[in-house]
Parts: structure tokens; C-alpha cells; sequence
């Protein structure tokens, strides 16, 4: 233990040697030299990463926007109406054929409502897709006696 308190007091007297005038004319020229160039060059450091190109952003936004533009205009087109039909068909005149006691068809009506238009589907295995549009119909038939 007595050698190490030795050493330690041996460290503790030592001091370190005063710079020469030399160390500080380079150190002073170096400082002055370092300066030199940062003012002539960029301070900021921009990595590659960080760099946006804004031609090709600018691209992109822009045929994003006339996809969206199409979509909406697509979207926004109304279907083909399918105007409700109503028809009233008159009864054959055929009198030789006609019996007395025998219904004949005097009339018939057709209505169309409900009706949507679902859009372009795909249908299973096919290349092109098809509109599906789908209604609900009411057919009424008018029958008279033929006496």
C-alpha cells in the first residue's frame, strides 16, 4: 500500500510543460485557415436522403389529381334511365276464331320500377366488365269474354 502513496505523490509534483510559442503560431494559423474555407463554402450539410426532388413530386400530385378528376366524373355520370313503360295492348279482332264461352286476352300492362343501376362488375372468367342494372316489373293481363 506504501508504494502506491509513493507513486501518487510522485504523480502530483509532476507538471505538464508550458506550450511553446511555435504550438500557438500553428494552432493560430490553422484556426485562421479553417475559417478561410468555411467562408467561401456552404456551412450546411444536406444529405442526399433528406433531398426532395420537386419535378418528379410535382408529376406525381398532378396525375394523381387528374385521377381523381376521371374517377369523380365517371362516378358522377347518371345512368341510362329506363323510363317506366306502361302499354296496353289491344285484344285481337279476330272474330271467325273466337268461341263463346272462351277468354281472350284483351289487354296487357307492363310497369317498370325500382330501377338501379349497379355499375361495372366483372363477371366470373371475364375480360370485360358489364353493367348490371337491375329493376322490379309488374305485368298485369286483361282477359274479356269472347261472346
Amino acid at each position: 500500500m506504501n508504494d502506491f502513496s509513493e507513486l501518487e505523490n510522485q504523480l502530483r509534483k509532476l507538471r505538464p510543460a508550458p506550450p511553446s510559442p511555435e504550438l500557438f503560431s500553428r494552432v493560430e494559423r490553422a484556426l485562421v485557415d479553417v475559417a478561410d474555407e468555411n467562408k467561401s463554402a456552404d456551412n450546411v450539410v444536406r444529405p442526399d436522403r433528406f433531398r426532395v426532388n420537386w419535378v418528379s413530386l410535382g408529376l406525381g400530385l398532378a396525375a394523381a389529381a387528374v385521377l381523381l378528376i376521371v374517377a369523380h366524373i365517371e362516378s358522377n355520370r347518371p345512368a341510362k334511365k329506363i323510363p317506366a313503360v306502361a302499354s296496353l295492348t289491344p285484344a285481337p279482332r279476330d272474330k271467325a276464331s273466337a268461341i263463346n264461352d272462351q277468354l281472350v286476352p284483351a289487354g296487357f300492362t307492363q310497369v317498370v320500377y325500382n330501377t338501379r343501376d349497379e355499375g361495372l362488375r366483372f363477371a366470373n372468367g371475364a375480360v370485360q366488365p358489364m353493367r348490371r342494372v337491375r329493376y322490379q316489373t309488374h305485368e298485369t293481363l286483361q282477359w274479356r269474354n269472347a261472346a
